[in-house]
């Protein structure tokens, strides 16, 4: 069996703040061996709700900027044509697992490594685990920047500095450890229940 660390998709999404909230905007990026393929996606996603303002201040983006944008029912053919059965990488990936699952039911990936319980396990003692403030920590923040031109929160953005520290985080392991401590950062792996 492989690795699942070798091939796997950096998902993120945005919100337009509802509950349950519908993605405004979606950024896949593929790594081969810990490297972006150069294989990327991004959409804008007209949500059926207003955007609030609320997290407009977050994100940015408005109602305006997702007017003529495809529904997510447009681009779900794409989203699981690229991604399906895939393993999924994402800082609390439960959110992504969670947003897109209930958007397009028929996708479900093949593992979910989360980069939050990754860089808890292998950076102990942090102040903070947001995504934010352990770019700053492991100096990844500006490389996103200088990959995307974007800033924090950006779905394409938060892609990037994702896979940076899913990187940075791996690249100081053999193989067996970054097997490991990726089994362990998978929140879909059954496994596991068994030591809870």
């Amino acid at each position: 069996m492989g690795m699942i660390w070798e091939k796997a998709w950096v998902v993120d999404v945005e919100g337009n703040g509802a509950t349950p909230p519908e993605i405004v905007e979606i950024a896949l990026l593929e790594l081969v061996d810990l490297r972006p393929s150069g294989r990327a996606f991004h959409w804008l996603v007209k949500p059926e709700q207003p955007i609030s303002a609320a997290v407009t201040r977050i994100h940015g983006l408005t109602d305006e900027d997702v007017d003529g944008a495809p529904s997510i029912d447009d681009i779900a053919e794409d989203v699981v044509r690229w991604t399906d059965g895939s393993v999924i990488v994402g800082h609390n990936v439960r959110v992504e697992l969670d947003v897109i699952g209930r958007s397009i039911p028929e996708w479900k990936p093949s593992a979910a490594i989360d980069t939050l319980k990754l860089a808890r396990a292998l950076r102990p003692g942090l102040d903070s685990y947001s995504l934010e403030k352990l770019g700053s920590a492991l100096g990844l923040t500006a490389e996103a920047e200088r990959q995307t031109g974007l800033k924090h929160h950006s779905a394409q953005f938060d892609v990037a500095l994702t896979a940076l520290l899913f990187a940075s985080l791996l690249d100081p392991l053999d193989r067996e450890g970054r097997d490991f401590r990726t089994r362990e950062a998978d929140i879909l792996f059954k496994a596991q229940e068994s030591f809870l």
